[in-house]
């Protein structure tokens, strides 16, 4: 097949940070090609160079042969090339339709026709398995829906090189399945896949060639009929791939969460989002939360941290926390690692050591009786890019200079620091390399020894099962089943998930 997508030599620079040296990659028409390396390894930079976000110090790229500049994503776009970023370009106040429409709009007369968008929109829906009300704002939308909503823009725009930065990461099985089988059809109707994963054993299920990039530069092209995930992960980061598994119980008898009929409340005045959900948790415990995006998980850890109203009750080590504040809750000893980090955990444009402080602007080192401690603030927040190994140029770096691993590494260091009594873990290994991963398995396993109560909610399941001392499963906002991680499976857990007898 002719090659339709080459970088040669592409190298970028950002203020004291090297993001692409000389990368290099070929990619044929009409297949899928995984773009694979740690975090920080310049996989995303260099994605946006291709799209036109971002602009080469040096290099060249060519386009079904032809060598191209592209100023802006506009110019990409017109080119045939689009992409679906991981972290999320909508308008939260607009509905689907409008954000998938945005900029090309089509038109009756002088007016926008709607009807016709939403029946292309519906139409692609249905095809490739991105369910989503057209009509919905956006605001309104988990991180997996808003996901399909990235998806469905490249698609209405016509798009024929198509880049997917993490398009699993918020998945279970049955939609990844899905997922691929669009992605199959595509390549099949000639279009061409650039895919960029940490999950290297679907790189290997669905690509057809793979480059594997290490501190900026390529480092291997292979065919994935020729590799392993052990080997990619060695290419990667030099070591072999981690196991989330967690042996022995820990268990204390102190219940450290006690939950007695939560019940969230729909905005819009439709069914509860959460109903009636009781559970107790102990010291030295992990529960697993699983569930299709949007059945109420995300809610549930909400409300269990004061983010949203809940009626029912909430204990903290026998103490009943619903009237407190988020800040009362979070001095009692319970940590949050929420799931959308750009959106709930950090401040983009401020420097890192400002981003160390929130959430622990009432505790040492931060505070200094009633003022900022700025030097001791700096002082830990180096000691956590070290601890954690988050890649950046120094502690006043904007959070927004980080790749996406590295912002979740810190988050993950800054909510571990304060040594919480609970923590509440939202998706806490998105988007990180499997050298992270297994950093941040181990920092969650040594803290459980210790004594720390967690509840976890995570997309991958074979995460869930291997960290998880019991299995809940939320399907419509109700806890519809409780596994044995020990028995259970990713098919089993992925068909409770679906309601699947």
């Amino acid at each position: 097949m002719a090659v339709v997508v080459e970088l040669r030599n592409i190298s970028k620079r950002f203020p004291g940070v090297v993001a692409n040296r000389d990368v290099s990659m070929k990619v044929e028409g009409g297949s899928v090609h995984a773009l694979v390396g740690e975090n920080g390894a310049g996989k995303s930079t260099v994605m946006k160079i291709l799209y036109g976000m971002q602009h080469p110090d040096s290099g060249e790229i060519l386009v079904n042969g032809q060598a191209i500049s592209f100023k802006k994503p506009a110019d990409a776009i017109a080119a045939g090339i689009g992409m679906v970023h991981q972290h999320f370009m909508l308008a939260d106040n607009f509905t689907v339709l409008e954000n998938v429409i945005l900029g090309y709009e089509p038109t009756k007369g002088a007016v926008i026709d709607r009807d016709l968008a939403r029946k292309k929109i519906l139409e692609m829906s249905n095809a490739y398995g991105l369910e989503v009300d057209p009509d919905v704002l956006v605001e309104e939308l988990g991180v997996g829906q808003r996901q399909r909503v990235e998806i469905l823009k490249v698609l209405y725009r016509g798009a024929k090189i198509l880049i997917f930065d993490e398009p699993t990461a918020v998945l279970v099985p049955q939609e990844v399945d899905e997922l691929f089988a669009a992605l199959h059809g595509l390549r099949a109707d000639g279009m061409t896949v650039i895919f960029i994963s940490h999950k290297l054993d679907e790189v290997l299920r669905v690509a057809d060639d793979v480059t594997v990039v290490r501190a900026g530069s390529t480092v291997a092209e292979v065919k994935s009929s020729d590799t392993t995930p052990r080997m990619l992960a060695e290419l990667m980061v030099g070591s072999e791939l981690p196991s989330p598994e967690t042996t022995g119980s820990t268990r204390q008898d102190l219940v450290t969460l006690s939950l007695k009929n939560v019940t969230v409340p729909s905005s819009s005045g439709a069914r509860d989002v959460v109903s009636e959900v009781s559970f107790e948790l102990h010291a030295g415990e992990i529960i697993g939360i699983a569930g299709v995006e949007g059945n109420g998980q995300s809610e549930l850890i909400e409300a269990i941290i004061g983010l949203r109203n809940s009626t029912g009750s909430i204990s903290f080590r026998s103490e009943s926390v619903e009237h407190l504040s988020v800040s009362e809750r979070r001095d009692l000893g319970i940590g949050f690692i929420p799931e959308d980090r750009q959106r709930q955990a950090l401040l983009m444009a401020s420097p890192l050591w400002e981003n160390r402080i929130l959430g622990h602007q009432r505790s040492k080192p931060v505070m200094n009786g009633f003022v900022i401690d700025k030097k001791a603030t700096i002082a830990d927040t180096v000691s956590i890019m070290a601890e954690y190994d988050v890649r950046a140029p120094g502690p006043d770096t904007p959070a927004m200079a980080l790749s996406g691993g590295n912002q979740q590494k810190f988050i993950v260091g800054r909510e571990m620091r304060g040594e919480p009594l609970l923590l509440l873990a939202a998706h806490p290994t998105r988007g990180v390399d499997v050298g992270a991963q297994a950093a941040i398995w181990n920092e969650l396993r040594s803290a459980r020894e210790k004594g720390m109560a967690i509840v976890m909610v995570s997309a991958d399941l074979e995460e869930l099962i291997g960290m998880s001392d019991r299995l809940l499963v939320m399907l419509r906002g109700e806890v519809t089943a409780e596994l044995d991680p020990k028995t259970t499976t990713p098919e089993l857990l992925g068909s409770a998930m679906t309601g699947a007898k």
